[in-house]
């Protein structure tokens, strides 16, 4: 398995956006939270130059995102990446919540989890729909 596929830190999804929601918690305005985010983005492991193609991109993403996934031992793992680096760190956020799980937890695994941390109504319009855009890709991939 390549690289580039993100191994969660968290046993469950669920586990993940917990974690994710107290480590946001820990930050007093939206600003610091976005750098947070970015920090994540930076950390995601390096998606192959050849992935960037139009069969890898997220389309309703005002930002180039392209993901990739591989299935192994009955769990769906993922690869991302943007062109843009707040885009990048939710593209993270995402890898961290859905990939190396399996199929069916990432389908009970709603992303409604983006408006409970308010995380949508933060965005802006465009990107706020482009992480909508990147839960459901990844949830259509879950569901072949």
């Amino acid at each position: 398995m390549s690289d580039a596929y993100l191994v969660p830190q968290e046993d469950t999804a669920a586990a993940a956006i917990e974690e994710i929601e107290a480590e946001l918690g820990l930050f007093d305005d939206w600003m610091e939270r976005y750098q947070y985010i970015i920090e994540m983005g930076r950390k995601l492991p390096p998606f192959p130059e050849e992935w960037q193609d139009d069969a890898h991109r997220v389309p309703g993403c005002q930002s180039q995102v392209w993901l990739e996934a591989v299935e192994r031992d009955g769990k769906l793992f993922f690869a991302g990446a943007s062109d843009a680096a707040i885009v990048q760190g939710l593209v993270a956020l995402l890898l961290r919540v859905y990939s190396g799980r399996p199929k069916s937890e990432i389908l009970e695994t709603s992303p409604v989890f983006l408006h409970d941390m308010g995380l949508v109504k933060a965005l802006s319009t465009n990107r706020g729909n482009g992480v909508e855009a990147m839960a459901q890709a990844i949830q259509k991939r879950a569901s072949h």
